[in-house]
C-alpha cells in the first residue's frame, strides 16, 4: 500500500516522533508505514487520518494489484 504520510507530516513541519506519541504508537511503527514495509491496521489508519483531518484514502493508496 502507498502512503503519503512522509509528505504530510514533512508539510505540517512534524517530526516522526512527534506523530508517533499524537497515534500512540511507537516511532519505528511510522517509519515502517512510512517506508511502506508495513500496513496500518484500520484502527491506526484512521488515527492517523484524524491527525492530519484527512480521508483515510488520501493518506493511504490501495493498489488492488498489491
Amino acid at each position: 500500500m502507498k502512503s503519503r504520510m512522509r509528505s504530510l507530516r514533512k508539510k505540517r513541519g512534524m517530526t516522526q516522533q512527534e506523530l508517533a506519541q499524537k497515534a500512540c504508537v511507537s516511532r519505528q511503527t511510522i517509519i515502517s508505514l512510512e517506508s511502506e514495509k508495513y500496513d496500518p491496521s484500520l484502527v491506526l489508519a484512521f488515527k492517523i487520518a484524524a491527525i492530519f483531518g484527512l480521508p483515510i484514502e488520501e493518506i493511504f493508496l490501495y493498489n488492488e494489484k498489491e
